[in-house]
């Protein structure tokens, strides 16, 4: 069946959380975004953007990172270009990772979580990770390139208990 679909072109994912109470340590949640080649869209990730980086060509950038969760608004921002993406990247899986400093925090211990993946201002998805109490990463977002070049979004959040190097091996693994 043919499509009149574009696809999706520029997105945003964004992140918010509260602050940990006076006197705690902070909490530090990070997006993750690994980008895929064709020829290996479950191996390792051609690359990773997070914090302190972005993509090698720009289409992917982390445009707001908070280390606490304080302030107004979304406290992590993440923008993919996909429609700049180059031909030879297919899949690009989107996660969030809570950064362990002082003792483990899960998802579970962190008030009002809250993930929204727009295309301009329309919401395509959202979630508050209330699903995966336990986990202290996630995968949340998965965008692939169909056979006419579009790209599509798959949301489906897959919680996992990994430290941030361990979950950038896991999170883009084939699951059922």
């Amino acid at each position: 069946m043919s499509s009149l679909s574009k696809g999706l072109g520029k997105v945003r994912v964004t992140l918010k959380w509260d602050p940990s109470p006076l006197g705690a340590q902070a909490t530090d949640l990070d997006i993750v975004a690994a980008t895929y080649r064709a020829d290996a869209p479950h191996g390792a990730p051609a690359y990773l953007v997070h914090f302190g980086s972005r993509s090698p060509d720009g289409t992917i950038t982390l445009n707001r990172d908070s280390k606490t969760g304080q302030g107004f608004g979304p406290d992590e921002v993440m923008t993919l270009e996909l429609d700049r993406l180059s031909d030879e990247y297919t899949r690009v899986v989107v996660g969030v990772v809570i950064q362990q400093h002082g003792g483990e925090k899960v998802f579970g211990d962190i008030p009002n979580t809250g993930i929204q993946i727009l295309d301009g201002h329309a919401e395509l998805a959202a979630d508050d990770l209330s699903g995966i109490p336990e986990a202290t990463a996630a995968a949340i977002a998965e965008f692939t390139r169909d056979g006419n070049g579009s790209w599509q979004l798959r949301t489906e959040v897959r919680g996992y208990v990994a430290d941030p190097a361990e979950f950038s091996d896991l999170m883009g693994a084939a699951h059922t």
